[in-house]
């Protein structure tokens, strides 16, 4: 791969184009290259025969129609049509097709990591040993009829100047929790709910049904459930109507808010963070800058024995044999691998495949199929072994790698990420994307300077100054990681100024 800081931020023949693998044929353009510009790449001289967008490929010999091209050293796709060197490389001449792996499978047994000494953060300790990075109070819906009613909650102490320490009352409406299946995809709504009502970010809530509805506040109530000390459940027919039942929460949370108010940020180490790992509206660059540089914060933190989950089962596809290779044994790789056939299945039902993945924006940032996007994206989980696969939703309770079963679909994949117990989550976009989410921080890391200086509002990381040739991977990788602990311990991130509360429950079932 070449040196990028050897690349400079004006363009020349020799670093307009980055070559990523000594065995791709293509290289990716670093700024728009006219038609005739000469390029020198890794000592192969090619002229551009046509003009070639930022972010695009380039082809640095002709290939034949047939052939395969590659990046990342991995294939990703065959050339529909013969191809000129110094052509342009994309959907017009680059053909999908699912590959036929072959998987490593690990040997032994990997031991976990051990919580190693090292920088700390304020945080508030829960009664199970899990550590917050914020203090709120959530105010839940069980259903879509509790959804507007929750929100009312919220909103009623939005002008109110709460005590510090409480970082705010937010609500979790959706559009779920009734008309659907019982079954697998009541139980997965109900798992999804419990894990942000049980979550290490909020101090207090409250679950709010309709009282008819499908999925019964009565589940997550009891001696037994988690945090039930701190759970108040009510519903809006039992409370008598939408008016009187936001007095009432607004009484229960007032009582929510003193104790909150008593719980005080203290040390804790770095080993009590769980990042979530996720990126929307993705580029060429993605795989390039800001994944790779979050990975080296990915690393840095499950050395440390912290916790990092990468998600989106739709965009490891076509790489997760690179992840085999990684799990700490061979039942862990099984259950990755279970996750990916089960999808396949799941898209089956609707006549879907991998590829309706990527969307008009990662196309036109230069993205020509789910293998090219799916191998730039597991660069954010770093070179970790892959310590666990659990379920969408499901707790993670093992330090390290973890892989969770989620879509793409950024809001749906946050709202795994959280239920699972992330306290933090850091998200990269090529394109622009504008996410965040109710009770957990999210880092937003642009990967290319274009996006970031367009987007100030959004973002938090520029890692488009590595394909500028002012940093280096490393250096990004390490301000992310400087920037998590920062953020860990209060420091706000632009998401959270902005207010923004995605929050989406995956849907498996029909609606009935």
């Amino acid at each position: 791969m070449t040196n990028l800081l050897e690349i400079q931020a004006l363009p020349t023949a020799e670093n307009s184009a980055i070559h990523l693998h000594a065995t791709d044929n293509v290289a990716v353009a670093r700024v728009p290259i006219a038609a005739g510009t000469p390029l020198r790449v890794e000592g192969i001289s090619v002229t551009a025969v046509e003009a070639i967008p930022a972010g695009h490929k380039i082809a640095l010999k002709p290939i034949d129609a047939g052939a395969v091209v590659r990046r990342y050293g991995q294939v990703i796709g065959r050339a529909s049509r013969p191809i000129r060197a110094g052509a342009h490389i994309h959907t017009h001449n680059l053909a999908y097709e699912e590959l036929e792996l072959v998987y490593e499978f690990p040997d032994g047994d990997i031991p976990l990591p051990a919580p190693r000494t090292g920088p700390a953060f304020l945080g508030y300790r829960r009664e199970d040993g899990r550590v917050g990075t914020r203090n709120y109070i959530a105010v839940v819906a069980a259903s879509n009829c509790a959804a507007h009613t929750s929100e009312l909650i919220a909103e009623s102490f939005a002008q109110e100047t709460l005590p510090p320490g409480v970082d705010g009352v937010v609500p979790f409406p959706h559009g779920e929790g009734c008309g659907m299946s019982i079954g697998p995809d009541s139980e997965q709504l109900q798992r999804t709910l419990s894990g942000v009502l049980d979550h290490p970010n909020v101090s207090a809530a409250i679950i709010l049904g309709l009282g008819c509805e499908v999925n019964q506040i009565d589940h997550y109530l009891g001696p037994h459930a988690p945090k039930s000390h701190r759970l108040v459940g009510m519903t809006v027919q039992g409370s008598g109507g939408t008016r009187a039942t936001v007095e009432a929460a607004r009484q229960q949370i007032r009582k929510q808010i003193e104790r909150a108010a008593e719980e005080k940020r203290t040390e804790a180490p770095a080993s009590k963070i769980m990042l979530g790992l996720n990126c929307g509206g993705s580029d060429s660059f993605s795989g390039i800058t800001a994944n790779p540089a979050l990975g080296v914060c990915s690393d840095m933190l499950a050395e440390l024995g912290g916790t990092t989950v990468l998600a989106e089962t739709t965009e490891i596809f076509g790489a997760e044999h690179l992840l085999v290779r990684r799990a700490r044994n061979r039942a862990v790789a099984e259950k990755l691998l279970a996750f990916v056939e089960g999808y396949k299945k799941y898209l089956r039902q609707f006549g879907g495949s991998f590829n309706d993945n990527p969307s008009p924006g990662n196309k036109e940032g230069g993205l020509t199929n789910i293998l090219e996007k799916s191998l730039g994206a597991v660069a954010k989980a770093g070179i970790s072994t892959l310590t666990d696969a659990v379920a969408y939703a499901e707790r993670v309770r093992t330090p390290g790698f973890v892989f969770m079963n989620t879509p793409g679909y950024d809001p749906v994949s946050l709202t795994g990420l959280a239920a699972g117990g992330c306290n933090l989550i850091a998200f990269t976009t090529g394109r622009g994307s504008a996410i965040g989410f109710p009770s957990i921080p999210v880092i937003k890391i642009a990967s290319n300077s274009a996006t970031y200086n367009r987007m100030r509002d959004n973002m938090d990381v520029n890692a488009g100054s590595i394909a500028d040739g002012a940093r280096t991977v490393g250096e990004v990788g390490r301000d992310i990681f400087d920037l998590m602990m920062r953020v860990a311990s209060g420091e706000r991130t632009r998401s959270e100024v902005l207010g923004h509360q995605e929050f989406v429950p995956w849907r498996i079932g029909p609606v009935m």
